[in-house]
C-alpha cells in the first residue's frame, strides 16, 4: 500500500501532535480532575500492592464525599480519604495488570500514569490512520483526517490523557475493527485471531464487548462470498467463541465466584454499591419526558466535544461560545456530506464494492450498538456523557471527516492540492486543545 510524502509527513505530524498534547495535558490538568480517577487510580493501586483483582464492595462509592472532593476542586486538604474511592473494582482486569507496572515503577506518581494512558491512546490514533486507509485506499485524505480528529477532540484527549481504562480499550477496539476490515478485503485473517482479540476485550472493558458481536458479524459477512456449505460458518463461528472463552472466560466465572450467578459481568453488584447515583424515573418524574430528552440530547452533544473535570467544566461561554456552534456546524456537514456522497455514487457489483459494502455495514452497526447501550445505560442512570460513545469514536470519525471531504471534493473537483484541506482542518484542532488546556481547564479546575 504505496504512501505519498504529504501522507507520510501529515501522519508523522498528527502522531507527535498527539503525544505533544496528550503529555501536556497529562502534566498540566489538575490532579484527579477526570471522570472516576480516583476510582481507577485505587484500583491501580490495589493490584500494585496486594495483587490481583479487588471485589467492588459497599462503601466503595461515597456521594457525600465526593461532592466534597468536587466542590472543593480535589483541594490537598479534602484529600484524606481518598484512598478509599473504589467503585470501579468491578471492571475486568487487564488495564490495571499493566498499568500497575507503571505504579510500582513510578511509586504511584498519577502524572507517570496518565503518561501510560498517553502511550496507550498513540495505538488508537496511528491504528486509525490504517483502518481508515484499508477502508479507503483512495481517499489518504479521509484516514489521515479521521485520525486527526480522534487524535484531538477535545474530550477525547482529556480522557485519553487521564487514569482509566478507556485508551487500551479503544486501542483493542482499533485493533478489532482492523482486523475485521482485512477480513472483509480477504487477507486471509485467521479466525483463532479474532478469538484472540475477543478474549482481549473480555479482560479489558464492557463497554466494548460489542466486539464480540462484531466478529461473528464479519465472520459471516466474509462467508457469503466464498459459497460454502453452513457448516463452514457455523465452525468457524464455533473455534472463534471457544478461543475466547479459553482467553477471557476465566474472569466470568470468577465473578460468578465473587458475586454470584448470574452476575458474570459484576455490573449487578456495582449497580448495588452506586445505588444513590441520579435515577432517570427520579428526574422524568420531576421535570417531564420532553425535558429530559432536551437535556440528554444538549449535554450529550456538548459532553462529547468537550464538558471538562466531573462534567462541571462545559464551554458554553468560552471565545463567546462560538465552540459548540462550530462542532455543530461540523457535525452538520459531515453528516450531509455523507448524504451527498451517497448520491452520487453509483452502484456495481465488483468485488471491491461489496468489501466496501460490508465494511460500512460494520462501521455502521458499531455506531448502532454503542448507542443502544447508551440510551439503555440511561434508561435507569443519569449519564449524559458523550465519552460514553467513544468506543465507536473511529467509525464516528471516519464517517464525519468523509462527508466533510465529500463537500470539499465538490468545491475544488479539479484543483488536486485541495485534498489536504480535510487533514489540514482536523489537524486545526490542536490549536484549539492546548488554548483550552491553558486559559480553560487549568484556571478552571484548579483548587
Amino acid at each position: 500500500m504505496t504512501r505519498s510524502r504529504p501522507e507520510v509527513a501529515f501522519f508523522l505530524s498528527i502522531l507527535a501532535g498527539y503525544l505533544i498534547a496528550g503529555a501536556l495535558y497529562a502534566v498540566y490538568t489538575p490532579p484527579w480532575q477526570a471522570p472516576d480517577e480516583p476510582a481507577h487510580y485505587n484500583y491501580v493501586r490495589q493490584v500494585a500492592e496486594n495483587g490481583c483483582c479487588p471485589r467492588v464492595e459497599i462503601g466503595d462509592w461515597q456521594s457525600d464525599y465526593l461532592q466534597v472532593l468536587t466542590s472543593a476542586r480535589f483541594a490537598p486538604e479534602s484529600l484524606e480519604r481518598l484512598y478509599t474511592i473504589q467503585y470501579e473494582d468491578h471492571h475486568p482486569p487487564l488495564y490495571y495488570l499493566l498499568a500497575s507496572l507503571v505504579f510500582r515503577l513510578s511509586n504511584g506518581t498519577l502524572v507517570a500514569l496518565r503518561l501510560f494512558s498517553v502511550a496507550l491512546g498513540a495505538a488508537t490514533v496511528a491504528l486509525t490512520y490504517a483502518i481508515g486507509k484499508h477502508a479507503l485506499p483512495k481517499q489518504p485524505q479521509v484516514a489521515l483526517g479521521a485520525m486527526a480528529l480522534v487524535a484531538f477532540l477535545p474530550q477525547h484527549l482529556a480522557m485519553m490523557s487521564a487514569v482509566n481504562n478507556d485508551a487500551l480499550a479503544e486501542a483493542i477496539v482499533a485493533f478489532g475493527l482492523l482486523w475485521i476490515i482485512r477480513c472483509l478485503k480477504g487477507n486471509g485473517v485467521a479466525i483463532w485471531q479474532f478469538g484472540l482479540i475477543a478474549g482481549l476485550v473480555i479482560l479489558c472493558k464492557v463497554t466494548i464487548y460489542f466486539l464480540l458481536l462484531l466478529f461473528p458479524l464479519a465472520i459471516s459477512l466474509a462467508w457469503t462470498k466464498q459459497e460454502k456449505p453452513i457448516s463452514v460458518l457455523a465452525g468457524r463461528i464455533a473455534a472463534f467463541t471457544l478461543v475466547a472463552l479459553v482467553i477471557g472466560g476465566g474472569w466470568w466465572l470468577r465473578n460468578i465466584s465473587a458475586y454470584g450467578f448470574p452476575d458474570f459481568l459484576g455490573l449487578a453488584a456495582h449497580d448495588t454499591v452506586v445505588a444513590d447515583q441520579p435515577r432517570t424515573m427520579d428526574y422524568v418524574d420531576e421535570h417531564g419526558w420532553t425535558n429530559y430528552a432536551r437535556q440528554l440530547s444538549a449535554v450529550t452533544f456538548k459532553s462529547f466535544w468537550g464538558q471538562f473535570g466531573w462534567m462541571a467544566l462545559p464551554l458554553d461561554s468560552v471565545l463567546g461560545g462560538w465552540i459548540y456552534r462550530g462542532f455543530a456546524l461540523l457535525t452538520l456537514a459531515g453528516l450531509s456530506g455523507n448524504s451527498l456522497a451517497a448520491r452520487s455514487s453509483h452502484a456495481s457489483e465488483d468485488s471491491d464494492t461489496i468489501a466496501r459494502r460490508h465494511i460500512r455495514i460494520i462501521f455502521t452497526a458499531a455506531i448502532l450498538i454503542v448507542l443502544l447501550a447508551f440510551f439503555y445505560y440511561n434508561l435507569e442512570f443519569l449519564q449524559w456523557q458523550g465519552r460514553y460513545l467513544f468506543p465507536a469514536l473511529i467509525p464516528i470519525a471516519l464517517s464525519l471527516v468523509a462527508g466533510i471531504d465529500a463537500w470539499r471534493a465538490q468545491l475544488f473537483p479539479r484543483w488536486e492540492p485541495s485534498r489536504w484541506f480535510t487533514s489540514f482542518a482536523m489537524m486545526c484542532l490542536f490549536a484549539l486543545d492546548i488554548y483550552l488546556l491553558f486559559r480553560v481547564i487549568v484556571p478552571g479546575l484548579s483548587p
